[in-house]
Parts: C-alpha cells; structure tokens; sequence
C-alpha cells in the first residue's frame, strides 16, 4: 500500500482554547511536516482547496510550489483542486507550472469541493456544481494533452488555437476524482478510465462504498484496464498512542470540540460535512477515525482494505495538536504502522508495472 499525507490547512479557533494560530506559522507547518513526510518515506503529500470557512488553502498550488521547492523526492497533490470554480486555462498553466517546479512529481485530485459558500463567491450557481466540473474537467483534459486546441463549451468563452504554457514536465499528469456523496464524479471517473479518491472522512463505510462498487460497475463497462483501476481512501482523523484506551482519552477533548465547533457552524446532520459519528468510541468502533495503538491502526487500515481493496490510505494530522505532537504522529505512523500494513498488502501503483507513474519515478527507475 502507498501512503498520503493531506493538508486541508484547516485553521479554526482551536477547539478547547479558543486561540487561532496565526496564518504564516499554520503555512510553515505545511512546508515543515512536508518536508518530514518525505524524510520518513511517506510517499505523497497533498494540499487541499477551499474559498470559505476557517481555511488556509485559497491558493493551493502556492502552497505546493513552496512544498516542491522544500523537497526532493515525495510526489505532490491535490486534495481536492474545486474544478467546478476555476478557469481550466487557468488550472492547466498553475498545475503544469507546480509539475515543472517538482520536475514531475505532480499528480491532481478534483472534485466538486465540500463547501456551498465557495460557489456564490466565485459567482458561481451551486445548483450547477457536476455541469460545471464535467465541462471543466474534459477541457482541462484537452488542455494538458494537447495544444492548439479548439473548444467551445457551455459555461466558458470558446477557444481558438490555444496552447497553455508551461506544458506538463514529461506528458499529461494523472487526474484522480474525488469523491465522497455523489455517483457523478465516479461516473465521469470511469468514463474518462481514471482513479478515484473517496473522502471516508465522516460517513459509515458502505456509504462510500456504494460509490466504489459503481465506480468499478462503470469502469468495467467502459472496457477500461481493471489492471489500472486504482482508489485512494481519506481517514476521520488519526492519533496514535502506548494502547487504544489511553489514545481514546487523550484525543477525546478535541473530538469533542471540533464536533461542537462543527454543529455550531450547521453542519449537524448534513450529509458530507458533519460526522456520523457523535462520541469518540463510535467514530473508533465503527467510523474510519485511526486512532488507537499502532497495531489497532494497521488492523483498522487493513479492515477497511478488506472493504474497499484501496491502494493508498491517506492521513491527517490534526491542526489543533501542538507541532511537537504532529509530527511525532507522523514518525510513529511511518514507523510502526506502514511497515505492519505493507506487510500484508501490496500495490503497483507507482510502480515499474504503472505506465501512468509520475515522470519523477520513471526517470528514477531509468536511472536505477
């Protein structure tokens, strides 16, 4: 299995003091546990989008041009980049520019975005949210593949002989889709042959796993490769200690903070932005929440593998936890929990046997 690091830059008022970190620290430690996710062998590390609420990803392919430039080796992407929002053009000449930065690191995850307020802001019809990531992705597609390209759409002005610049480092880069309440982005994933991300941040397992299983129905349909059929899965949180029971207690408090910071920005009950899983021990019991003892975690992981057969789990660490702390999670996730999962489960993405790799691992693989 690979593994993910992913950053939303979530910056709310902390939970249990009520102090907000300020915004160039929050965007140091981005950079920082980058850089030691690389360190520790973490295979990728993604950046987040959002335009409303408590969040410091505005302007994501900033933040990861500074996280290129910081590392070497991890592959870089996004989580998501809000597509329905943005300008393709404008979209293909930031990301090929993060790609030429990395020297092909770059991979993408779009999706519709998890925050209503974002589409008034950008003067955008909510209502229209799936129309306007269909148009966008499939000229988003044209963009990064070809040039000279000649389109005419719904929501945009045509284009006549348009090439943007930079081109991609080594070829189109690889477009995951995320996906986490609706069968529209898996279905335009497997229309297109391409891999999905499910959220499984806030939902019972077979809510997203409903999506997964369509997913896989159209994809075969489509006549694609089932050898290139791959899926990331999010998590509701991590923290590890000593035993499950002592990481239950210690991470209580703030579970029960954000969860009351949540329902106090009415999320409550809403499908996709507020947790199923009102108390700790449910959301550890039954909800994709990884917390416990490095062992319990693995178990956990593989238990959702059985369910799911994903090929990279990605993880969070908790914005309102002291830096210290996050980054000793990280250390012991790299170095007690994805040694036990990689054990039992493998994967050839990002592999020799991927042709899609990002161009970084290729020319690695050339050069080895």
């Amino acid at each position: 299995m690979r593994f993910q690091v992913l950053d939303i830059v979530f910056n709310p008022p902390h939970p249990l003091t009520g102090e907000t970190l300020p915004a160039d620290e929050r965007l140091a430690r981005v950079v920082e546990n980058a850089v030691l996710a690389e360190e520790l062998g973490i295979d990728a590390y993604a950046i987040g989008e959002r335009h409303a609420g408590p969040v410091l990803s505005s302007a994501p392919t900033v933040i990861l041009a500074a996280v290129a430039q910081a590392t070497e080796r991890i592959l870089l992407n996004t989580g998501v980049t809000v597509l329905s929002l943005l300008d393709p053009v404008r979209v293909a000449e930031d990301l090929a520019t993060i790609d030429q930065l990395s020297r092909g690191r770059l991979e993408i995850t779009i999706g519709k975005g998890n925050e209503v307020a974002q589409y008034p802001l950008f003067g955008k019809d909510l209502a229209l949210q799936y129309e306007y990531l269909t148009e966008n992705y499939e000229l988003l597609r044209r963009l990064l593949a070809e040039e000279e390209v000649t389109w005419e759409g719904r929501f945009r002005a045509p284009l006549e002989g348009a090439t943007t610049l930079p081109r991609p480092y080594d070829g189109p880069f690889r477009i995951w889709h995320g996906t986490a309440s609706s069968s529209t982005a898996v279905e335009l994933a497997a229309r297109w042959g391409d891999p999905i991300f499910t959220a499984n941040a806030l939902q019972p397992r077979e809510n997203y796993l409903r999506h997964i299983e369509h997913y896989r129905e159209e994809y075969a349909r489509h006549g694609w490769d089932p050898g290139r059929t791959y899926l990331g899965s999010g998590s509701g949180g991590l923290f590890l200690a000593a035993t499950t029971e002592r990481a239950v207690e210690q991470y209580r408090p703030l579970y029960e903070g954000q969860i009351a910071q949540s329902d106090a920005r009415g999320h409550k009950d809403v499908l996709g932005k507020g947790t199923s899983f009102r108390s700790i021990e449910e959301a550890v019991e039954r909800g994709p929440a990884l917390v416990g003892s490095s062992e319990r975690v693995a178990e956990k992981i593989l238990d959702y593998h059985a369910t799911y057969g994903h090929d990279v789990q990605s993880i969070s660490l908790n914005p309102a936890l002291e830096h210290a702390q996050q980054q000793d999670l990280l250390r012991q996730f790299a170095e007690e929990v994805v040694p036990l999962v990689r054990r039992e489960v493998s994967t050839t993405l990002w592999g020799p046997q991927d042709s899609r790799r990002p161009a970084s691992l290729r020319r690695e693989q050339l050069v080895a």
